[in-house]
């Protein structure tokens, strides 16, 4: 095993891991929450910018690209704008964060104690336990991205006056499965996300600290998220789109900033909705600042966990002498 996978999966508690991984959420969180805005603004959009006549009647408002978006949200709804649906969002990344990284290392560990023949390369590892703690951390966290999706989609028109009244309005009109909507797609893009982006990062963390020109700082780090995210991102991306669409449904449907988000059943139907009538395009709205979005976050994170993991580290050395 190298030494850049033994250093992420052995060093630390279980304790220190979770609080680790729950401060690098925080931290990813607040930097690119601007940049999560746009990308859902530019998801949910469905007509045509190449069509005038695909919005002509459109109620609400026409973003191109991911300047204009930011643009017209500053002009509209003002600097708070781009930072809507934070607190679920934050506490989405603070839970996240903690067991995406607690169910890494752990799951890492068992897997490691399977005897040969039979044992797994590092990179399988790798691969298996970023697509198992991705999908338990989703599970886990679901309701909060939900949230997190349905308050970056309202304009100046709230549709829900506070985070508590949207728990309220969701339980009483969609019941316990309404905070789940889209979950299938979720999984099935998480799964394979964590999974390529946990055995990309592994792959590139020690290529990057030995690389003939050194980054400063720890930068290396975020250098090697950067790039396992932009990879595994672009992977996925269609199925990220879906999850956002559907996780706008119910009867709030309409009053969301884009007025014609059409009514999707499931993954195979919005797949094939989106397929027919918005074609590949449709299937990548958003992708620019998607990958604008992942990868700081990425770096962040990493480089924060690595960081704070550190400092935890020195501080129980210190402790023991």
């Amino acid at each position: 095993m190298s030494e850049g996978v033994a250093q992420l999966k052995h060093e630390g508690s279980q304790r220190q891991v979770a609080v680790a991984g729950a401060i690098a959420g925080l931290v990813s969180r607040f930097v690119i929450a601007p940049l999560d805005v746009i990308k859902i603004r530019l998801q949910l959009q469905i007509h045509s910018l190449s069509d005038p006549l695909s919005h002509s009647s459109i109620n609400g408002p026409v973003y191109k690209g991911t300047l204009g978006t930011l643009k017209h949200i500053l002009r509209e709804e003002g600097l708070t704008g781009l930072w809507k649906g934070n607190i679920p969002a934050e506490a989405m990344y603070l839970a996240y964060g903690s067991a995406q990284f607690s169910a890494y290392t752990y799951i890492s560990h068992l897997l490691e104690t399977i005897p040969p023949p039979y044992a797994l390369p590092n990179a399988a590892v790798s691969f298996v336990s970023g697509a198992a703690a991705g999908a338990a951390a989703t599970t886990a966290t679901y309701p909060l991205d939900l949230l997190r999706t349905r308050f970056a989609a309202q304009g100046t028109d709230r549709v829900y006056t506070s985070l508590l009244e949207s728990i309220r309005h969701i339980a009483k009109h969609e019941g316990a499965t309404g905070f789940f909507r889209g979950w299938g797609a979720g999984i099935s893009q998480i799964v394979p996300y964590m999974g390529l982006f946990f055995a990309s990062y592994e792959t590139l963390k020690p290529v990057m600290a030995n690389s003939p020109l050194p980054l400063a700082f720890g930068t290396s780090d975020a250098a090697a998220g950067v790039l396992a995210s932009v990879l595994s991102k672009s992977a996925v991306y269609p199925l990220d789109t879906i999850r956002k669409r559907l996780q706008v449904q119910g009867p709030m449907r309409s009053r969301y900033v884009h007025r014609n988000i059409p009514m999707y059943t499931g993954v195979v139907s919005t797949l094939s909705h989106i397929w027919k009538h918005e074609g590949r395009r449709g299937m990548y709205r958003g992708l620019t600042v998607s990958l604008l979005k992942a990868a700081p976050a990425s770096a962040v994170t990493v480089w924060t966990y690595e960081r704070v993991m550190g400092g935890l580290l020195a501080l129980d050395e210190k402790l023991a002498e």
